[in-house]
């Protein structure tokens, strides 16, 4: 008998709507084994990779709208809102809070609704923060609150992550979960580069490197806003259409939720902040940094020196969603744990040779205040930069390359932990099932499909305590010294590289050290 015969055709897998009993019910697969060779030849790489491809773009779409804000309110103040620093700092962290928080429930939502079902909700759900940033940054008198409760609702955008990356888990076998997963968070976090690099164009700002020149009509945020709608709605009709759910997939959200109570789990969490955490903080946190550092234009009338953000504030996405599959690929051939503490001692390097730089910055005089704003913006032709604005806006121009140089290796080594960390769970409770039974039994063969299912509730829960990370780095440049952004980026990056220490001892300490448990190089 051939291996086509032994298998169940894809029309036995997926029930059409005819003989489903609700609607929702179509296109669920009711036969899924990745771990069975032949199956995963024959008919599951197939099914499991046009799911990816659609998972990509859902959770690309959720990351751009996720961080819509991180470059949007460096344009606010341009645009007449009078919103101090400290507000804006806080502005771009508070999507990184709510979406954090959002992970967990959308990850038990995966097995209660179905892979499918959940990507066409969470991409229907992305309308609300993109229409609501429309309208905001189009009345002039919005209050800033109306900015921070718009802002917590693209929250929705971070925890489209958590669900994509539990629902994909269920696809692929283990050997191949490092590289999938890693593959489905790159195209995800790639829409945090994609959001800082396209937005100042399509707004008409400037962009490209200087090679797209501001709009003559001014900037239009809300411009943005709409495309990502659209894309929202072409996200929700492609799941739809393409997707599928998986049958058998049961939702126990106190057992799901007891995997926190797993130690490793708990270090895991703790890793993916270092990793995951510094990814999305840094991404929100860059185009203030740049802005603040090295950059002033008062108003938008006047030519502005030093530094544009624009042109630079996507790369450090760019290099770190890059990197990302790398880490997975690297973990699946090398060990997740070693690839981590690799990403690890790499972040430590990268910070402090980021913290070399800021050495050589000057600090920037104070902007001008909302009075002196409103004299400049009567009569742009007029103003004339101080000179002490202009020679310490010079010498950091000067140190700028050397500083983007090392905040980019930063990112490269963050992307790299983010894959490998990701491959460390589900091998984790793949040793918990290896442990625990003995090869070639049904009992084995049961105990990996329960740790299956309890590691993708755990991508959840530890992608959503990782990403608390991306509310805590802004939150550390914007307090309490923000009246002075140089110190504030000076304490802040020595804060953060002595946790970076921290993390990696743990890692070598927890899965790597002769002496370490059944978890050793995972």
């Amino acid at each position: 008998m051939t291996a086509t015969q032994q298998q169940p055709p894809v029309s036995d897998m997926v029930s059409d709507t005819a003989s489903s009993p609700a609607p929702l019910r179509r296109r669920w697969i009711r036969d899924w084994r990745p771990e069975d060779e032949t199956f995963w030849t024959v008919i599951g790489a197939r099914v499991a990779r046009r799911n990816l491809a659609w998972s990509i773009f859902a959770e690309h779409l959720g990351f751009s709208v996720w961080l819509i804000w991180s470059v949007s309110s460096a344009f606010l103040v341009s645009q007449g809102f009078s919103f101090s620093p400290e507000q804006l700092f806080f502005l771009v962290a508070i999507p990184n809070l709510v979406g954090s928080l959002l992970r967990v429930p959308y990850t038990l939502a995966v097995p209660k609704f179905g892979g499918r079902n959940w990507t066409m909700m969470s991409a229907a759900l992305l309308l609300v923060p993109t229409l609501g940033f429309a309208y905001a940054v189009t009345q002039p008198g919005t209050p800033y609150w109306a900015f921070c409760l718009i802002a917590a609702t693209a929250g929705v955008g971070g925890g489209n992550f958590a669900s994509s990356m539990a629902n994909i888990n269920f696809f692929y076998p283990p050997d191949k979960k490092g590289a999938a997963l890693g593959l489905n968070a790159a195209g995800g976090n790639l829409g945090v580069a994609l959001i800082q690099f396209l937005l100042p164009v399509i707004v008409g700002g400037a962009g490209i490197f200087g090679l797209v020149k501001a709009s003559e009509g001014g900037i239009h945020l809300e411009r943005a806003a709409w495309l990502y709608a659209a894309l929202a709605v072409v996200a929700t009709l492609g799941a739809f259409f393409f997707m599928d759910n998986i049958e058998g997939v049961e939702s126990r959200p106190r057992e799901q939720l007891r995997v926190i109570t797993h130690r490793p789990i708990q270090v895991m969490s703790l890793l993916y902040i270092g990793t995951f955490g510094s990814f999305i903080g840094y991404s929100a946190a860059m185009p203030l940094l740049i802005k603040l550092n090295f950059w002033r234009q008062p108003v938008p009338g006047v030519e502005g020196i030093g530094i544009n953000f624009v042109f630079y504030a996507f790369l450090g996405a760019l290099v770190g969603s890059a990197a990302r599959p790398i880490g997975g690929r690297l973990a699946d051939r090398f060990g997740g744990a070693r690839i981590t503490l690799v990403s690890f001692v790499g972040i430590i390097a990268s910070t402090l040779l980021v913290l070399v730089t800021l050495s050589r910055l000057q600090t920037l005089p104070a902007p001008p205040t909302p009075d002196q704003l409103a004299t400049i913006a009567a009569d742009p032709a007029a103003f004339q930069f101080p000179d002490a604005v202009r020679s310490a806006v010079d010498t950091n121009a000067a140190v700028f390359p050397w500083f983007l140089a090392a905040f980019l290796l930063v990112f490269v080594f963050s992307g790299m932990g983010n894959g490998s960390t990701y491959k460390m769970i589900p091998a984790i409770f793949r040793r918990d099932a290896e442990h625990a039974t003995s090869p070639g039994t049904p009992e084995r063969d049961d105990a990996l499909r329960a740790e299956g299912k309890r590691s993708s509730a755990a991508l959840g829960i530890v992608g959503a305590i990782g990403a608390i990370g991306g509310f805590l780095i802004p939150i550390t440049f914007n307090s309490p010294w923000v009246s002075d952004p140089l110190s504030a980026t000076k304490t802040a990056f020595w804060i953060f590289t002595a946790f970076y220490v921290v993390c990696a001892a743990v890692t070598w300490a927890v899965f790597l050290r002769r002496s370490a448990s059944r978890y050793r190089d995972v």
